[in-house]
């Protein structure tokens, strides 16, 4: 039972007891006859009593209701405490949620700051590269720090030197030294003509591009070949560094001036190897198991060496075993010498006493080299 149907039945009897208490008192002042006195005196009292017990009805009805009413009210206040309490649960956890969500997005979006910061910075760099690689000085030196840093990586740092200068004072990028030779490297990064190349679309115009960009190949292979100077202890050959794998690549398949093949030209004609990082690698793997070749080379020649030198001293020690094995001899033949004279003396001392000889004569054998 809610509080709306209490209300009702609350009225309903309210309504009840107005209609009873008009009722009463249209019979108690109702003007009646004299000789109905006594019977209206009775039914006044019978009518009192009615009242006292619906007054008495009244009350238990309304203290139950009330009980009722302090019950449902108790109930009521109970479930909305628990519903009150669930709904601060649930709001807390929720607090507590949003505050992590908040403090996640906090950290992606910090993080996601941090990456938008670098990538803003490697596009910095990226741009100072290209602004780098359009100077072509600055190309060139970039070019020979590729260069120094693959032979730094892969050679001891004995075997090769930067910036070798000739006796013309003419200075080439680098040389790799082997045994008594010297392996010239020299770096080319000529990337103009070939990035208008790759950008243009026109095929009139690109096989213009490409003759302009082979000619300017061949240019710095001669470049190069200067380079090759045996009377000054350098090899047959040189090796030309192309720090850009696309164009080494390109001139690899022929798709730049396939009329010709310029890796072949110019290695028959003018004794330039033409390389790229990967490859140099792999000419460097050649040189520098040459390098161990000739350290071994070199060690077995000092282990000759010094197995040269032990046979002089052993050839030494013999002779003087020799000399030595012939002053033993001279020694036994005195010792024997000797000893036989000292038998000699005692068989004389023996004939004049008339006794036995006392002295057994001991003969030793002088060493005997065998062959």
């Amino acid at each position: 039972m809610d509080a709306g149907t209490i209300i009702l039945i609350l009225g309903a009897v309210l309504l009840l007891a107005i209609n009873l208490f008009l009722v009463a008192r249209f019979v108690i002042w109702r003007p009646q006859p004299q000789k109905e006195g006594q019977q209206a005196d009775q039914s006044f009292v019978l009518l009192q009593q009615q009242m006292q017990e619906l007054s008495r009805t009244m009350h238990e009805r309304m203290s139950e209701t009330s009980k009722l009413l302090d019950q449902r009210l108790a109930e009521s206040n109970k479930q909305m405490n628990e519903s009150s309490r669930y709904l601060h649960e649930s709001v807390k956890g929720q607090l507590s949620e949003s505050s992590r969500i908040i403090k996640e997005v906090t950290e992606g979006l910090t993080k996601l700051d941090e990456t938008n910061r670098q990538v803003v910075s490697f596009a910095d760099q990226l741009q100072h590269l290209q602004d780098v690689l359009k100077n072509p000085k600055q190309r060139g030196i970039l070019g020979e720090y590729f260069l120094e840093t693959v032979l730094k990586n892969t050679l001891p740092p004995e075997s090769y030197e930067m910036q070798y200068r000739f006796g013309d004072s003419e200075i080439v990028d680098a040389v790799v030294f082997v045994k008594d030779k010297i392996v010239p490297i020299d770096s080319k990064f000529s990337v103009d003509n070939y990035n208008r190349i790759v950008e243009e679309q026109g095929d009139g115009e690109r096989d213009r591009l490409e003759k302009a960009f082979v000619n300017d190949l061949k240019l710095r292979i001669k470049e190069t070949s200067k380079y090759i100077r045996p009377k000054e202890g350098t090899t047959e050959f040189a090796f030309m560094f192309i720090p850009h794998e696309a164009i080494y690549y390109e001139l690899l398949v022929n798709k730049i001036g396939a009329e010709e093949s310029i890796l072949e030209r110019a290695a028959k004609e003018y004794k330039v190897l033409i390389t790229s990082p990967t490859s140099f690698l792999a000419y460097l793997q050649t040189v520098l198991q040459g390098l161990k070749a000739l350290q071994i080379e070199e060690q077995a020649q000092d282990i000759i060496k010094k197995v040269g030198q032990l046979g002089t001293h052993l050839g030494k020690y013999d002779t003087y075993m020799q000399k030595l094995g012939n002053s033993l001899a001279t020694t036994v033949n005195a010792y024997n010498t000797a000893y036989k004279e000292l038998g000699k003396i005692d068989k004389d001392v023996m004939r004049i006493t008339g006794e036995t000889p006392g002295v057994d004569v001991l003969s030793l054998e002088k060493p005997v080299r065998e062959e």
